[in-house]
């Protein structure tokens, strides 16, 4: 190559990057940013209206959930409009950093004298190992799993329609976060990771007769845990399934939970009680703040109300998808896709948990549910997918 071919290159190269860098300084979507908002701003709300009584009982202050969820709530926003402004095409770099460092913290939960338990679960970490707040490695791992698998199934193109290069070495790792999470217990996040994992391996070109064998693996599987005495041999709580079969049969102890659930939603009715007057929340529903907290939004708003905020979550997913299909490449399109199904299919899962409608798996509701540490890292994921809108050239062109 020449000296002059050499620095032809190089000027093409600067341009590219001129481009790129021009187009990384596009508008947000607003509609998603508005979205995303309106579910954080009436999250708060119902917190506080969910959590005042028990905050009043074991801390003598009825804003003690709100203030605490209220001051992450406000560090994940600026985390979210930060990382807006941030070209998404960085995160490449940092994808296999991502993919081991979530591994390292889950193995971290094992380890005698490091995990943090409650509720006969070991999931949580201290911030500083020692010292700090409690946050779940589980939360981190999502968001691991999600670069990884972008940044990796976006190269491979055609070859994720092979066994070899787009099936193996991604079910292999899918394996290694379910054993861990497997052996906390944190079947609820098990369940997302690999729901998470296997949505965005579809979506970067899997084979059609993999998805269908796949299908019918999880068919047989969940039939398994359901319908066998599965779940009680790997140490699963065989309560919850016969709960789930018959909430009203231990309602004084076993079943108690889901009893209570279910007399909230239905005490709610059509317009609901109003809001802040739940009789649930006091004492009777364990978790009202935490994962039972949609139990609470229906007592207290009825079903149009919760309805509408579905509707809400509904309109942020398919949003979502929309940035996914007019993203400027795979890599961002597969980010997008890896957090609006993690979205999607929490909101799902805590739904149907909440109503009956699968057995208790306990997972959190976004934007709602306490915890501050989730909704710093879901606000975060937010500002992942904003980066990716503004360099949407369809958005640009309208």
């Amino acid at each position: 190559m020449t000296q002059e071919e050499r620095r032809q290159r190089q000027r093409e190269k600067r341009h590219k990057v001129r481009e790129l860098q021009e187009i990384a300084k596009g508008p947000v979507d607003l509609p998603f940013l508005v979205l995303v908002l309106m579910l954080t701003v009436i999250g708060l709300i119902m917190l506080f209206s969910a959590s005042f009584p028990s905050a009043m009982n074991e801390y003598g202050d009825p804003t003690y959930y709100v203030r605490r969820q209220g001051a992450f709530a406000a560090a994940g926003i600026a985390a979210m409009l930060a990382m807006g402004k941030f070209n998404y095409q960085r995160l490449r770099g940092i994808s296999t950093i991502a993919l081991i460092g979530s591994m390292v913290l889950l193995a971290c939960v094992l380890v005698p004298g490091l995990g943090f338990s409650e509720g006969g679960a070991t999931r949580w970490l201290r911030l500083f190992l020692v010292a700090g707040p409690t946050y779940q490695p589980s939360e981190v791992a999502k968001l691991g799993i999600i670069i990884y698998f972008a940044a990796t199934i976006s190269q491979r193109k055609d070859r994720m329609r092979t066994f070899r290069y787009g099936i193996l070495p991604y079910a292999c790792i899918l394996a290694v976060y379910a054993v861990l999470m497997l052996m906390e217990p944190h079947m609820s996040g098990c369940i997302l990771l690999l729901g998470i994992g296997a949505v965005m391996m579809v979506v970067g070109g899997m084979q059609w007769g993999w998805i269908a064998a796949g299908g019918a693996l999880a068919g047989g599987g969940l039939y398994m845990m359901l319908f066998t005495d599965l779940m009680e041999k790997i140490g699963y709580n065989s309560s919850r399934i016969q709960t789930w079969r018959d909430p009203w049969w231990d309602a004084g102890d076993k079943s108690y939970q889901m009893a209570q659930s279910l007399i909230a939603i239905g005490s709610g009715g059509l317009l609901g009680v109003g809001l802040g007057k739940s009789r649930q929340k006091f004492m009777f529903l364990p978790e009202e703040h935490n994962d039972f907290i949609f139990a609470i939004v229906c007592e207290e708003l009825g079903y149009i109300g919760a309805g509408l905020i579905l509707v809400l979550f509904a309109l942020l997913i398919l949003r979502g998808y929309w940035i996914a299909i007019h993203a400027r490449d795979r890599f961002g399109a597969l980010l997008v896709v890896g957090v609006i199904t993690q979205i999607g299919l929490q909101t799902f899962l805590n739904v149907a948990v909440v109503t009956g409608l699968i057995p208790a798996t306990g997972i959190s509701l976004p934007f709602f549910s306490y915890g501050g540490t989730a909704l710093l890292i879901q606000l975060f994921e937010v500002g992942i997918v904003l980066s990716v809108s503004r360099q949407m050239p369809a958005m640009k062109a309208g």
